[in-house]
């Protein structure tokens, strides 16, 4: 048995409640949105909270981490908006939060942060960031 949050085109949802990926008015797609956060911003975690106030312990780990080198960490709270939330679960297929992005690249959760962190290769990963920081 399959399961699914989005029916777009079945007949029995009224307009009203079908998934609306757009932002309201402008054109943009919120998928469109992730994508240009993924690759603007070399560290972008998707998260419950801010990076400064995070509301879950899985963020919370994930955020203590990426400060640990130092580097510029670029967040959005899935908590303001489910649908920004659903956007980032397709974009990276993913089900879980938060969601890491190191260099455009989809690393995963804190989890995977902290095992990446314990056996330094979130280090190597992450050294042309802090790099780059210390020369502007």
């Amino acid at each position: 048995m399959r399961y699914s949050t989005t029916s777009p085109s079945d007949p029995d949802t009224h307009e009203d409640f079908r998934p609306n990926n757009k932002l309201e008015g402008s054109g943009i797609y919120l998928k469109d949105i992730v994508e240009q956060d993924v690759k603007d911003n070399p560290v972008m975690i998707y998260m419950k909270g801010v990076p400064d106030l995070p509301q879950c312990g899985f963020s919370s780990l994930a955020v203590r981490v990426l400060k640990h080198y130092n580097v510029p960490l670029s967040a959005r709270n899935i908590l303001e908006d489910p649908e920004l939330k659903s956007a980032v679960k397709s974009f990276s297929n993913w089900p879980t939060f938060p969601q890491i992005f190191i260099k455009g690249e989809f690393i995963g959760g804190s989890d995977i942060i902290m095992n990446m962190h314990q056996s330094g290769e979130l280090k190597e990963k992450l050294q042309d960031v802090a790099a780059n920081q210390k020369s502007e």
